[in-house]
């Protein structure tokens, strides 16, 4: 199939970005184009004007230091390659390897998987995990916004009609931190069925001083477990504390569909959160003796 009619607008500035959005009530924004161009091609998506992002160069770009921050056109690949990234975020940097294939990655953005919001996307689960604050603009100015509450529900964002993200940002851990990332798919590059996601810190004593876990493909958007993140803190970190971080993964609530039930999906979170768990508490160690 083709995509219904549309006009096309060539945007050079956020401005003159945010404006066409103001002024056409069905106007979309396109980044990468990865997810809305198949959903025109269907009609699932039938906007009569399309506004392009990527002649915006103030939408791209990445900056690492007390925080690391992201244009919401930065390529996903300028993110898996980026040498400062892998350093103080390298669970980024694994989660996009999962992310379809190198041609996917090529011209998908951190803005535009955010803003699709696909239950299964690896980007939405990240920013969930290190509480990321994503900034809006529109003619009226701009506002931040925490994850936890971008993501409403299924495939929709809390971006009012005439918004534009364009920032998103998050603290960076300290460099002793451990991670860890486990996700199942049919076939490398297809959705996830279901993900984990954990960032934990070690104390003196080798206790959790600071715990961050993330269940992906589930729910309708990423899930942090804050009830066990709060139960973990001076935790030992022994087998019973990984069966009580898989049990707790367990319980997430589910989706049914074509491809897996809820309670498939709910085994998949409790096995992969512990495999996440176990590579974290590892990695935690290992950098702990190198910043003694």
């Amino acid at each position: 199939m083709k995509p219904a009619p549309f006009a096309y607008h060539d945007p050079t500035t956020i401005g003159d970005a945010v404006a066409l959005l103001a002024q056409h009530e069905s106007a979309r924004p396109l980044a990468g184009g990865q997810s809305l161009v198949p959903m025109m091609n269907f009609r699932y998506a039938t906007p009569d004007h399309l506004v392009d992002l990527n002649g915006i160069e103030a939408l791209r770009g990445v900056e690492v230091g007390e925080r690391l921050t992201f244009g919401a056109m930065t390529r996903q690949r300028d993110v898996e390659f980026s040498s400062e990234v892998a350093q103080a975020c390298p669970i980024l940097v694994e989660a996009l390897r999962h992310v379809g294939h190198r041609q996917t990655r090529n011209r998908g953005t951190i803005g535009g998987s955010l803003c699709h919001l696909d239950p299964a996307a690896e980007t939405p689960a990240m920013m969930m995990l290190h509480d990321a604050v994503l900034t809006a603009q529109s003619v009226s100015g701009a506002r931040d916004l925490p994850m936890n509450e971008f993501a409403l529900g299924f495939m929709t964002s809390a971006l009012e009609p005439g918004e534009l993200l364009t920032q998103i940002s998050f603290e960076a851990w300290a460099p002793e931190h451990g991670w860890g990332f486990e996700e199942y798919a049919r076939r490398h590059g297809d959705f996830a069925i279901a993900s984990a996601g954990v960032l934990l810190t070690l104390d003196a004593k080798g206790a959790i001083s600071r715990f961050a876990m993330v269940i992906g493909g589930l729910a309708p958007a990423p899930m942090r477990l804050t009830d066990f993140e709060a139960q973990a803190i001076s935790a030992t970190p022994d087998e019973d504390f990984i069966k009580a971080a898989s049990d707790a993964a367990s319980q997430v609530e589910a989706m049914d569909d074509a491809h897996v039930s809820a309670a498939y999906r709910q085994h998949l979170a409790s096995v992969l959160s512990a495999r996440a768990l176990r590579r974290a508490l590892v990695c935690a160690r290992e950098r702990s003796l190198h910043h003694v």
